[in-house]
């Protein structure tokens, strides 16, 4: 998960991009702003909201549940930070000692920002993947 700026076929092209293979299956809806993915390299495929879609928005309901119910509204300065937690909580649900084991190599390898950094700007969440 990431955050994009805005809806517009820049922003999102340039997110899947940064995030997937070259020559991979994207799956989208039909919006306008994947048109050119195919151009981009990967194998477009747009279905209906009903099918396979379905579940990517039962995933953000989750995530909007979890981030009004747990922390009350998030900061856009930090929203990246949250994203990386509840992939990362997402992704182990099923598994939480493995989750607990994850954490642990994770945090002994990142690097961390100071209260400074943290609050002024200066530093940039990263994307975690799974």
């Amino acid at each position: 998960m990431g955050v994009v700026q805005n809806r517009d076929r820049t922003a999102l092209c340039s997110f899947v991009e940064a995030a997937v293979e070259p020559r991979t299956v994207v799956v989208t809806d039909d919006g306008s702003e994947y048109a050119t993915l195919t151009e981009r390299g990967y194998q477009h495929r747009v279905e209906a909201a009903e099918e396979r879609l379905s579940m990517v928005r039962l995933v953000f309901l989750n995530l909007k549940s979890w981030l009004s119910g747990t922390h009350h509204g998030v900061s856009s300065k930090h929203l990246q930070a949250y994203l990386n937690e509840f992939a990362f909580r997402f992704d182990r649900r099923l598994a939480p000692f493995s989750a607990f084991r994850s954490l642990l190599g994770i945090g002994a390898g990142a690097e961390s920002p100071t209260y400074d950094e943290l609050y002024s700007g200066e530093w940039k969440h990263s994307r975690i993947s799974a």
